[in-house]
Order: C-alpha cells, then sequence, then structure tokens
C-alpha cells in the first residue's frame, strides 16, 4: 500500500503541513512530524472530510482566486514605510501651497490651535538629548536655534544635555511636537544597566505582543566534516539559485547570501567554522535558525562530523543531515543512516526517528530542491518569528578593519529595520550607520528580518558574534558602552570558567549539578573505555555530561566548545599545541592531560567525591543507668546517674530504655559533674544530664549515649 507524506498532501490540500496536522489530530489520527507518512485510507479519509467541508462559495472562491503572481512575492519581508515625520510634513507643505497664510491673533486674543502643529509630530523613546540630537531630530538647523535662542538672552551650546521637557518646549517652537512612540520604552541613561535593558526590550515584545510578530526567513548554516562537500553543495545552492531572483547575492562580499525557493527566502551563511559556530552560543547570541550536517555517503560518520554535531546540539539549533555523494559507485546510504544512529543518536525519520535526512549530490545538483524545501517546511514547522516594527537589532558574523574605510562588520538582522543614520551599540563599541551594503556588495538605505548587510560606521571593530542594537542618540549609545567596558574590567578579574577543583564549591553554592566534560584520546578504543569508565562514577545526585569525545590533538575549536559548555577539558596520550594553551589561558578553560588512565579517573573520582554530602551516622559512646532523681522548681527533673562504659559529652544524644523499649531518643540540655558544668564525663563516675524537653524519666532507666559523626560517603558504581 503506498504512503504519501505530511507535507506533500499539505501541498495537495493548499495548506501549510502545521494546520494539516491540527486538523489531523482533530480526526484522532496521531503524526510526529511533517516527514510522517499516511497510509491510502487515512488520505482518502481526509481528502473527502475536506472537500465537504467546503461549501460552494467556498469552492467558486478556491477556483477564481487571484493568481499568485499578483500576491506579494514576499509576505515575510516587511516593507519600510515613510517616516510618520515626513508623511506629516510633506502634507503640511502641500496644504501651505493651497491656503493662504494665517494671520497671527490679536494680542490678548488666545491661539488657536494650528492643524500643522497636531500634524508634525516626531517620535522618540529617551528622556533625553544633547541639543544637536535634537536638532537632528526635530529637522531644524542647530545653528538656527542657539542664533535665535541667543537673540532671547539664552545661551546654548551643541553638546549641552536637554532633559525630556526642556526638548518638548523647545521643538514646540519650531511647529513640532515630541511624544513618546506607542509601545516604545523609554531609556534612561541613569539606569544601571542599560545594555540589559535593550535585551529584556524585544523579550518583553515577544511574551506580551505576539499578534504583532510576524514570520521571518530562516538562516541556515552548513556544518560538517572536511571534504564531505559543504563548500560543493554551498557553490551549487549559489550559482543555481542565485541567479533565479535579484534576492540572492555572492558570497565573496560578506560571506553570506540569500536565496529564493518557491518565492520563499533562505539566508545562507557560509560555513563559520565550528569555533565561530560555538562562539556565538558562548557570547548568548544565535545567528542560526537552521543546521545542515553534510555527511558524506561514502565516508560516512566521521571524527569532525561528530564534532559538528556536538556544536549544533549545544547550540540548540534543529539539524537535517544531508548525505552527500550519492553519485560515487561506493555510496552507502543505509549504512550512512546506521551510523547516524549508532554514533550521534540521529535516528532518519524513514527509520521511525524524528531526523530529517536527504541524499544529495552536490556535484550534479541532484536532491538539492528537495534538501531546499526540507529547509522550507522545517522553518514552516519552526515558526521563526520576528518584529519588524521595532528598534533593529542584529548577530554579528565576521568583522573586520578595512585599511581604506576603516571598521566593517556583516550583521544578519534578527529583529527591525535597520537604516542609514540610526545610531547603535555592539559589545564593545557603539556608531552611526553610514552605509549598508546588500550580499551583492550594493549599496542599500535600510535591512530587514534575516537580511544579511555589511555595515559601515563603527568606532571600533566590534567582537564577532556581538549583538547590535539601535538606539535613538549617541549619548545613549556611548552611555552603554561606557557601562559595558566598565563591567568588562570588572569581569576580568573573575574567573569564567570551571576546574575539577572549584567544582565542588561551584556545587555547594548552587552553581552548577552536571559536570560536563570534554574528552580527546589517541584511538577510539580508548574513548570507549574512558566514555565507559566515567559513566559507572555517577550517582543520583551528581550527573557528568560529556560534551565531546573524539580522538588526536586538542585544539583551538575543542577549547572553544568547553568555553560554550562550561566543560573541563581531559586529554589522554593526546598533544595540547601553543595556540589551544593560548586560546585556553585566554578563555580560561582548564585542560588536563595524563598518560595513565587511572589518573584520569582518579582526578574526575576525587572531584565528584568532593561533591557528597557527607553521611550522619550514629556512633554509640557510652552506657549509664538512673540511680537518683532531684526534681528542681522552674528547672525539672535532674537525673543523677553513673556510666557504665565509655563516655558521655555535652553535645552527645540519649536513648532511654525502659524495660527494653524506647522511650525518649533526643539531646542533652546540660551535663555537670557535681556543681560543675562539664564538657565530658567518663566511666565509672557518676554524673548529672538534664534532657531537653523530657521530665518523665525514673529510676533504674538504662542510658545509651551516642554521636552524629559525618562520614565521607562512597561512590557507588554502577553495574
Amino acid at each position: 500500500m503506498s504512503k504519501i507524506r505530511i507535507y506533500q498532501l499539505a501541498k495537495r490540500l493548499d495548506m501549510s503541513s502545521k494546520d494539516l496536522i491540527a486538523e489531523l489530530e482533530e480526526l484522532g489520527i496521531q503524526v510526529k512530524n511533517h516527514m510522517s507518512a499516511l497510509d491510502e485510507d487515512d488520505e482518502k479519509l481526509v481528502m473527502d472530510l475536506m472537500d465537504e467541508g467546503e461549501d460552494t462559495e467556498e469552492k467558486v472562491s478556491k477556483k477564481t482566486k487571484m493568481p499568485k503572481s499578483d500576491k506579494k512575492e514576499n509576505p515575510t519581508k516587511v516593507e519600510a514605510k515613510p517616516k510618520k515625520e515626513q508623511i506629516k510634513v510633506e502634507k503640511v507643505e502641500k496644504n501651505a501651497k493651497k491656503e493662504p497664510l494665517k494671520k497671527e491673533p490679536a494680542k490678548g486674543e488666545p491661539k488657536k490651535k494650528d492643524k500643522e502643529d497636531d500634524e508634525t509630530v516626531v517620535y522618540v523613546n529617551v528622556l533625553s538629548m544633547t541639543l544637536r540630537e535634537l536638532a537632528e531630530t526635530i529637522k531644524v538647523p542647530i545653528n538656527k536655534i542657539i542664533q535665535e535662542s541667543f537673540a532671547k538672552g539664552k545661551i546654548l551650546n551643541p553638546n549641552q544635555k536637554m532633559e525630556f521637557e526642556e526638548c518638548v518646549e523647545l521643538a514646540q517652537k519650531y511647529g513640532k511636537r515630541i511624544e513618546i512612540e506607542e509601545g516604545e520604552e523609554l531609556l534612561d541613561e541613569k539606569e544601571d544597566d542599560l545594555e540589559k535593558h535593550l535585551k529584556d526590550y524585544y523579550e518583553k515584545i515577544y511574551s506580551e505582543r505576539p499578534s504583532e510578530l510576524v514570520n521571518r526567513p530562516p538562516v541556515v548554516t552548513v556544518m560538517g566534516h572536511v571534504d564531505h562537500g559543504k563548500t560543493t553543495l554551498l557553490d551549487h545552492i549559489r550559482s543555481s539559485r542565485v541567479a533565479e531572483s535579484e534576492a540572492g547575492g555572492i558570497t565573496q562580499a560578506i560571506g553570506a547570501y540569500q536565496v529564493q525557493f518557491k518565492k520563499k527566502n533562505i539566508t545562507f551563511i557560509d560555513t563559520p567554522g565550528h569555533e565561530a559556530f560555538t562562539e556565538m552560543r558562548a557570547r548568548g547570541a544565535q545567528a542560526t535558525d537552521i543546521v545542515i550536517l553534510v555527511v558524506a555517503a561514502d565516508d560516512g560518520v566521521m571524527p569532525q562530523t561528530e564534532e559538528a554535531y556536538n556544536h549544533a546540539k549545544e547550540a540548540k539549533v534543529p539539524i537535517i543531515v544531508a548525505i552527500n555523494k550519492i553519485d560515487k559507485p561506493n555510496a552507502n546510504i543505509d549504512l550512512t543512516k546506521q551510523q547516524l544512529s549508532s554514533k550521534l543518536h540521529l535516528v532518519p525519520e524513514d527509520w521511525g526517528g524524528d531526523t530529517v535526512t536527504v541524499p544529495i549530490s552536490a556535484k550534479n545538483g541532484e536532491g538539492i530542491d528537495d534538501l531546499l524545501e526540507m529547509v522550507a517546511l522545517m522553518a514552516e514547522m519552526q515558526d521563526i518569528k520576528c518584529y519588524p516594527k521595532g528598534r533593529a537589532r542584529g548577530v554579528i558574523v565576521e568583522s573586520e578593519l578595512d585599511p581604506k574605510i576603516g571598521p566593517t562588520a556583516t550583521c544578519i538582522i534578527k529583529d527591525g529595520t535597520l537604516r542609514i543614520g540610526q545610531y547603535f551599540v555592539c559589545g564593545n563599541t557603539w556608531g552611526k550607520i553610514k552605509a549598508l551594503n546588500d550580499a551583492k556588495g550594493k549599496r542599500i538605505k535600510e535591512a530587514g528580518p534575516s537580511d544579511p548587510v555589511s555595515i559601515l560606521g563603527f568606532n571600533n571593530v566590534p567582537d564577532s558574534h556581538s549583538i547590535l542594537y539601535v538606539v535613538e542618540s549617541a549619548s545613549t549609545a556611548r552611555s552603554v558602552v561606557e557601562k559595558f567596558q566598565e563591567r568588562e574590567k570588572a569581569n576580568q578579574l573573575k574567573r569564567k570558567h570551571i576546574s575539577l577543583e572549584e567544582f565542588y564549591n561551584m556545587v555547594k553554592e548552587g552553581e552548577k549539578q552536571v559536570l560536563k566534560i570534554l574528552m580527546k584520546a589517541d584511538s577510539y578504543g580508548t574513548v570507549e573505555a574512558l566514555r565507559n569508565a566515567i559513566g559507572k562514577l555517577q550517582t543520583e545526585e551528581i550527573t557528568i555530561e560529556i560534551v565531546h569525545a573524539g580522538i588526536g590533538a586538542v585544539t583551538p575549536t575543542d577549547v572553544m566548545l568547553a568555553a560554550a559548555s562550561d566543560a573541563v577539558i581531559l586529554g589522554f596520550k593526546v598533544k595540547v599545541d601553543q595556540k589551544s594553551k593560548l586560546e585556553a589561558e585566554k578563555e580560561e578553560v582548564q585542560i588536563r592531560s595524563y598518560d595513565i588512565i587511572f589518573d584520569l579517573i582518579e582526578d574526575v573520582k576525587k572531584a565528584l567525591q568532593g561533591m557528597l554530602a557527607p553521611e550522619e551516622v550514629a556512633q554509640t559512646v557510652g552506657h549509664g543507668e538512673v540511680k537518683q532523681l532531684f526534681k528542681v522548681r522552674k528547672i525539672g527533673t535532674i537525673a543523677g546517674i553513673i556510666l557504665t562504659d565509655g563516655f558521655v559529652e555535652k553535645h552527645s544524644k540519649v536513648r532511654i530504655y525502659r524495660n527494653g523499649i524506647e522511650v525518649f531518643n533526643g539531646e542533652l540540655d546540660s551535663l555537670k559533674r557535681f556543681q560543675s558544668d562539664a564538657a565530658k564525663v567518663e566511666a565509672p563516675k557518676e554524673c548529672g544530664i538534664k534532657l531537653v524537653n523530657f521530665n518523665d524519666i525514673a529510676e533504674g532507666d538504662e542510658l545509651e549515649f551516642y554521636n552524629i559523626n559525618e562520614v565521607e560517603r562512597e561512590l557507588e558504581f554502577r553495574k
């Protein structure tokens, strides 16, 4: 019986896979994802129900609906609207030509509110700005403001800081009204952490205003082992798809480009390398929405394949596996899928798993369209959203210092629209957008969500993979960066990452619950032996997570992955080159090297042993018998006892037995020898004791004294 995939049926019904899955669930048909298959009976049932659900009017409208060419080619692309100020000013000027000049009201008459004043509105979102910034905002020459103010006896200078009320008052003199844009939050330079405010700004929008979010094109990164065909795949997509539409570009310009597939944009980032990819995660940024993991069908899963997978997994990005080189005679797709399942735990969807696998040949183009369709489907299922209307933010993919034009950077816009003339902050630097280039190197005036763009206007070269935020003014940008630099200097004095020695203290303080380890060894056999041995050290209280385990020398890429994961690197009979040592020193990642497997296991065991909370054990220290009772007013009953063996201490606890039955188990309130307090009394001496909240003691009662000792616990190995 033939079967049909969910996405294929959705295409036939002219609806999204997500909507079809929801419909199927209502019909009681359970499916996992868009790659799940339906048999002919279920397919016929769905088609019949869909046909019955359409009335005559719907069918007519469906047949006579507008052709797709009349629709917008890219519904996710948000067209930039003219600024409110520009629209209203143009309207004022147009009306001014038609209407005669209005006479000024006679002295003493109340001045009527002009329509122009209502229409000339400038929107801001800051509490203060300099006079120069105000002049730029209301589009009035600064010299004019200074001269007219001087004529009225008020001296102003361009860099003078003006509060919001002063800005409103001055703007009104020039027929402009300053207002806070609806939905925006004020940025106050007096805030302790403006950078956090900028981050929280979008988090608040996403949580409180979901109806204003729209879908944006996915951003895709291609990763994999050396010589498995990443570059060939990217070259084929670029050459075959960029030519179809002007939406595409070349990678040489800025290292990223956009292509169109079935009138939907997909943004590709040229492989940034595992180090850069993980550094995005380490810095708290995330440029990539989907990863294409390329695996050669004639080579299978290799060490760098596993490494690439670990980087993508650590960054929590969905993965599509492209099984490349299927045109080769020795290609074995089934064996490759088996290795994906056993080594990476990526079970293909046609084997009952959740991993989308697409056989391709990057050389001749076979399967490329299927791969792009899977990317589009995964993006649809991921429901990738953005906020197109607010201040822009983006992730810096790469940056450099151009000797001719100065600091430049490639940025992937995540939200909002980036425009020429806007001020921005970006990690340790700030600036004003002087020029924007698209993926083809062409000058543009603005860039929207998922657009790759080259930016000119940085004061200094920004850190790669830092986040760019647009702000209202230069003073705000400067203030944000100054506070950022102050925190960076303070953080340099603090340790960033973990060591085995520090692990116990960090767990004790509640900072760590998992020990993450990155292992490198000289052979696969050793890797497996270490993995099994370390796995046996886990307990219910302690979890060990092996972030990555591979063979070969410790590389800077390993250091970056450890930094992103906050892991310790353990090397067994492998080299640690100088570059890796320098990178580890810079990132403050601990690297431990071993030649004896027992030493490695013992060090991990000691680190975990120190984490285990000590076990409390009751140790009997002495016995005694009650000989006489003394009842003291306002104090209670004091028992005179004789110790038969051992000793009793002031902090000891006691069990009391009467006729072989326990009648009390608690603490001593006091311990005396004659009339004096005693710290310890040994047998066969006599002493007096008083118990905490217990006076029902009798002559002849037998006493058992014990102390609570903390005993270091032993790790229980898994069998």
